[in-house]
């Protein structure tokens, strides 16, 4: 007589097993160092007896986890410190309004009772540098007469008044710069202006942007900043 013992039964238990109730909600939909864990207990207890899991596997898993978990964290500390800098930044440029913030320009803001100030850049030794300041008609107002200068930055002040002495009014005037270099031929020379900081603002990628009266710079692009 034979017998036969099914074991249909045991296989059967070795099977994936579909969850019953309803899972608890994640606020934030990502797994947590406890959800690894139960699903790697999980798979410790589904798997072929026969067959267990390779201990190199096991390792790489946890390691991989391991990794994940430490750049989440590292992500999270990374945007406290920055929203921290941040705060920090804008209360640093709070101490810049009212200073003139040197940066180049092609334009001289011009205030009541007050001289604008500028800067030309020269690369190498010139001799007869003028400023020449325009109005909004491009037309010459004034010409400015620096002289001769070695190479670097050559500050300037206009008193606000035209060729003839007379005040011009408060406003933003286009500049050029030129001068005479070695080989005896005129070239133009860039500028730079100082405009008076009226408020700081934080703009996304743009970071610090300084507001003046000729506009808005990052604050990246100062020079130099001097008492207003």
């Amino acid at each position: 007589m034979t017998t036969n013992v099914s074991n249909d039964s045991y296989i059967d238990s070795l099977k994936w097993q579909q969850p019953t109730g309803v899972p608890d909600a994640n606020n934030n939909d990502q797994l947590t160092q406890s959800d690894f864990f139960a699903l790697l207990t999980q798979q410790l207890s589904y798997q072929d007896p026969t067959k267990p899991a390779d201990n190199d596997q096991m390792i790489a898993q946890m390691t991989s986890f391991s990794m994940a978990d430490g750049i989440s964290q590292l992500n999270s500390n990374f945007e406290s410190f920055a929203s921290s800098m941040t705060s920090n930044s804008a209360l640093q440029a709070s101490t810049l309004v009212g200073k003139d913030a040197l940066v180049p320009s092609s334009v001289l803001e011009l205030t009541d009772g007050k001289p604008s100030k500028g800067s030309v850049a020269l690369d190498q030794a010139a001799h007869d540098v003028t400023v020449k300041i325009k109005n909004d008609a491009g037309e010459v107002v004034r010409t400015i007469d620096i002289g001769s200068k070695a190479a670097g930055a050559t500050k300037f002040e206009w008193d606000g008044k035209d060729q003839s002495g007379n005040p011009l009014p408060p406003g933003n005037y286009a500049m050029t710069a030129e001068g005479r270099v070695a080989d005896g031929e005129y070239t133009s020379f860039p500028t730079g202006a100082f405009l008076n900081i009226s408020s700081v603002s934080l703009k996304g990628t743009h970071g610090l942007v300084l507001n003046t009266g000729a506009g808005s710079v990052n604050l990246s692009d100062v020079v130099e900043i001097a008492q207003g």
